[in-house]
């Protein structure tokens, strides 16, 4: 089963192409996906490879920010308080 998540267009950078976060719970995959102009960037990342997921939360909006055991950080933007929850929820 996979869930889609989808930030606001109303945060700042993400008022065209909104961040997306795709966890797929059967093959223990995360991939974040940022959207472009043309064509879009992907990063597809194991569950066993995620050494860290937490959220920085605004006054509306929070950031999922995930770190890699290879200690790369994806920080994904502009998330309602309740799908950061969730994602965290999914990840741990």
């Amino acid at each position: 089963m996979a869930y889609y998540f989808s930030a606001s267009r109303v945060t700042g950078g993400n008022a065209v192409f909104p961040d997306q976060i795709i966890i797929d719970v059967d093959n223990e995959t995360l991939t974040y996906r940022k959207k472009k102009l043309i064509g879009y960037d992907d990063v597809k990342l194991r569950f066993g490879a995620i050494g860290c997921v937490s959220r920085s939360a605004g006054l509306v909006f929070c950031d999922v920010i995930i770190e890699t055991n290879g200690g790369r950080t994806i920080r994904a933007k502009g998330f309602s308080r309740s799908d950061a929850e969730e994602i965290i929820d999914l990840l741990s």
